[in-house]
């Protein structure tokens, strides 16, 4: 019986040591930040000094360092990112750095899923390599900390604190193209795809098929001489909905040629199952 509570007490005190949830000693942080329309977020865990000197000390000069503690620091961003002459692409990344006197190096690294700095740190990871400028706090920040600085519409700072030093680099964003790109598409008006998805979205709903029509006749319109054979597959279900199946017989039809000839083994079965329908 001894044996058996024994045993009972070191299973239950197992599951509750299994069920505590400490701290850890770097707490994790992540950081969205939007510049312009370009959306990036950090992801990174923040060691403290606790007495020690961060660079020298916790963090080695001139060798590379995971830029904060655990898991990889990360950056991911859905535009790319422009530093000086060099252009970060599109992504998520993890970032390293290397400490030196008068200045640091960023790498963003195209593996982003290592505990701290990979076992084999390899050159050909390494997406893009930028130069960074360091400068001396005034106080002492005991928390590492990543933060994007002088934000406005079309640029912002990435800066790196610990300690009493600082290392930073300014970056741009493609603000002013994605703008121009937006005006030049509203000022010169819908094209094929949006007048399709507006008529797509109406059948959808059952509402309003007569504008349907009308839209999608415009999409078959400014697409041209180009295949499209499921728009006048859609077509042909507006027209079927709108209870004139002569007129979707023949949207069917055409459907149907415009496959056949683009070698599209899909919308042949579509129309030609549509067509069966509406005969």
């Amino acid at each position: 019986m001894k044996t058996v509570l024994f045993g009972l007490s070191l299973l239950l005190a197992s599951s509750v040591i299994g069920q505590i949830n400490s701290p850890r000693l770097s707490a994790a942080s992540t950081i969205e930040q939007t510049v312009g329309l370009t959306e990036i977020t950090l992801s990174y865990s923040r060691p403290n000094l606790r007495g020690r000197s961060a660079f020298g000390e916790v963090v080695p000069m001139d060798l590379v360092w995971r830029t904060g503690a655990n898991e990889n620091t990360t950056i991911e961003i859905n535009d790319p990112l422009i530093f000086g002459n060099d252009t970060l692409k599109t992504g998520k990344y993890a970032l390293y750095t290397k400490p030196s006197k008068d200045e640091w190096t960023l790498y963003f690294y195209a593996t982003s899923d290592n505990w701290g700095t990979p076992d084999e740190w390899s050159t050909e990871e390494i997406v893009l390599e930028v130069k960074m400028e360091t400068r001396k706090l005034e106080r002492q920040m005991e928390t590492f900390t990543i933060s994007l600085d002088e934000v406005t519409t079309k640029d912002a700072v990435l800066s790196f604190s610990w300690d009493q030093t600082q290392a930073f680099v300014k970056f741009v964003v493609p603000t002013v193209d994605k703008m121009n790109s937006s005006i030049d598409r509203v000022m010169n008006g819908p094209d094929w795809g949006d007048y399709y998805n507006a008529a797509d979205f109406y059948l959808t709903e059952m509402d309003n098929l007569g504008k349907a029509l009308e839209w999608i006749n415009k999409a078959l319109e400014l697409r041209g001489s180009e295949r499209k054979f499921w728009i006048f597959y859609k077509k042909a279900l507006i027209q079927e909905a709108m209870r004139d199946n002569v007129e979707a017989l023949k949207s069917a039809q055409l459907a149907l040629e415009d496959a056949k000839k683009h070698g599209n083994e899909t919308y042949t079965k579509r129309s030609e199952a549509l067509i069966l329908e509406l005969q």
